[in-house]
């Protein structure tokens, strides 16, 4: 009987999204998530250094411990899909009506990025290979200053310099449009428009549902989990890790410097920035459970699905940053390709040897992480904004999803938000960075909401039957280290860009005209009915009780004193 009740359930509803994945389908989907650590291994071992392989370790941890709580709420959710934020969305709306939607644009904010800054490093890459820019050691250099000799002047430096940019590929330096505004740069160079094709390939693979989603991922999934294995492994085997590159342990002076610094105030805030931009690879795995309402079985693929994509995440995130950094050593990761995510690589290629095709199969696997990450991201955060469309959050255009289940407008808006995103992260490292650290603004605020979301479901819904019940003991560390997650924040946004904390703040703030059209205006200041029987999970609570009382707007308020507090303590 339940087999039969299950299989009527797996019926597609027409508009709906459609169960037709077990939890092995999200392990597939999620599989994308280790490539984030291409995104910025670079940029964490500019600022970590020999700190580096410990702040990838500490990470990855802390987001396992908290990824129990968002098991268990997931669970009591099971017809609702767009990942952790739509369900802490439902703990807070009881409190503050406006901090729920809140929780699900920074998630959207945190996860829709990731297809623009795949984009440009899988488009650096392909650059790379087709039209690489010559090295300083390499032959043809020196054959071009030999044979410029008569007509050059200035130091071997200069010269060198001369050379490099005179065999520079012209497609390397071209841009149709450039310009500068406030922080940022943005450019639509052919790194640019390389990007945008990625983007369409992905976008086109989305189209199909997630089923079809899966199935692709599967495939690529094991064409790169296997090799960043082997990235990870191999070079303990063959001599290329060498182990004095993990001493001292001691922070660098500043960003990016060979100079060793101490435990100051600055070596801090350079650990710290580190530890929040390493939080948007390492947690992000959490996205497992962003198709519950697609699963067959949500009770038992919920748990499963975030689990062993944890394990997974855990492994690659422990083993890849540290045979990196044995093999690279400081010098070799302060090197401005490796900090700027476009030889990376090349110097993990270099890590396993066997030579030119070796490298170059190596350097293909690496473009095929990037389009697995990318795909993760776009079928994450397009359901996160189906789903908020759904419970009333965002506006009613995004609740449409084609005959294979798709959420296609939500995909239209995500394709369309990030091709200026994409020319902004095309333009240098700088304005890279600063996407990359606004994003992780909302992802640590959508953490700080969702882990704190975990003790106000058991309070307000703790007669609930949960699928997956986590220790009380792990609740309340989740609810302790979304206070560690803020001063991440606070104190390391500014290592990546001066005006990230404030610019990610004030992102996050869009969403109060957003919302207040939605549920003002087209809503009339009601919720969907969806939404409602949802919050109520099964029992006869209503919207304005209140069990926890005063301790959701305490917790808020701590929150911001925290932020403040850390940002004002840790100084460069």
């Amino acid at each position: 009987m339940t087999s039969l009740a299950n299989e009527l359930d797996a019926i597609p509803e027409k508009g709906k999204l459609h169960r037709s994945i077990s939890w092995v389908g999200a392990f597939w989907v999620a599989s994308g998530v280790p490539a984030l650590v291409l995104f910025s291994i670079g940029g964490i071992a500019g600022t970590a250094g020999n700190l580096a392989f410990l702040i990838w370790a500490a990470s990855i941890a802390l987001g396992f411990v908290q990824s129990f709580t968002y098991a268990e709420i997931a669970g009591l959710f099971p017809n609702k899909s767009g990942g952790a934020s739509i369900y802490g969305a439902a703990a807070w709306v009881r409190y503050v009506k406006f901090v729920a939607p809140l929780s699900v644009w920074c998630n959207w904010i945190a996860w829709s990025p990731v297809l623009s800054l795949g984009c440009s490093i899988a488009a650096a890459y392909v650059l790379n290979a087709l039209a690489p820019v010559p090295s300083a050691q390499s032959p043809e250099v020196a054959q071009w200053i030999a044979a410029h000799a008569a007509t050059l002047h200035g130091s071997a430096a200069d010269q060198t310099a001369a050379a490099v940019a005179a065999l520079t590929p012209g497609i390397r330096n071209w841009t149709a449009f450039s310009h500068t505004i406030g922080p940022v740069s943005f450019s639509l160079n052919a790194a640019f428009f390389v990007g945008v094709v990625l983007m369409l390939v992905v976008f086109a693979i989305q189209h199909r549902g997630i089923l079809g989603t899966a199935n692709v991922q599967k495939w690529i999934g094991l064409a790169v989990i296997i090799p960043m294995a082997i990235v990870g492994v191999v070079p303990l085997f063959n001599g290329a890790v060498h182990w004095n590159n993990f001493s001292p342990l001691t922070p660098l002076a500043a960003a990016s410097a060979p100079q060793l610094g101490s435990w100051n105030i600055t070596g801090w805030t350079l650990v710290l920035g580190s530890m929040f931009i390493a939080a948007w690879s390492t947690y992000a795995f959490e996205t497992a459970i962003c198709y519950t309402s697609e699963f067959r079985d949500p009770a038992k693929d919920t748990f499963k699905a975030i689990f062993y994509s944890g394990l997974l995440c855990i492994a690659l995130f422990v083993l890849v940053p540290f045979t990196f950094q044995g093999a690279l050593g400081l010098t070799g990761m302060l090197d401005p390709s490796v900090v700027d995510g476009s030889g990376v690589a090349q110097a993990m290629a270099h890590m396993v040897g066997g030579g030119k095709i070796i490298e170059s199969l190596l350097v293909m696997l690496m473009i095929l992480a990037l389009i697995l990450s990318i795909m993760t991201a776009m079928a994450g955060s397009s359901r996160t904004l189906y789903q908020g469309s759904v419970d009333g959050w965002l506006p009613r255009y995004l609740n449409h999803v084609n005959s294979h289940g798709a959420p296609t407008r939500a995909m239209w808006t995500d394709l369309t938000f990030n091709l200026v995103l994409l020319s902004i992260a095309c333009a240098d490292a700088t304005s890279f960075f600063f996407v990359l650290a606004v994003s992780n603004c909302g992802y640590i605020i959508f953490n700080f909401l969702n882990l704190n979301s975990g003790w106000l479901h058991r309070i307000d819904s703790g007669h609930v039957p949960r699928p997956y019940k986590a220790p009380a003991w792990i609740i309340g560390i989740g609810a302790a280290l979304s206070f560690v997650n803020v001063i991440f924040m606070g104190a390391g946004a500014k290592v990546w860009n001066p005006a990230a904390l404030w610019a990610g703040l004030i992102a996050a703030a869009l969403i109060i005209p957003v919302f207040a059209f939605r549920h003002y205006v087209q809503d009339g200041g009601k919720f969907p009915h969806e939404m409602l029987e949802d919050l109520q999970v099964g029992g006869t609570a209503a919207l304005t009780q209140k069990k926890a009382g005063i301790l959701p707007y305490v917790t808020l308020a701590a929150g911001v004193v925290t932020l403040l507090v850390a940002n004002w303590f840790f100084k460069l």
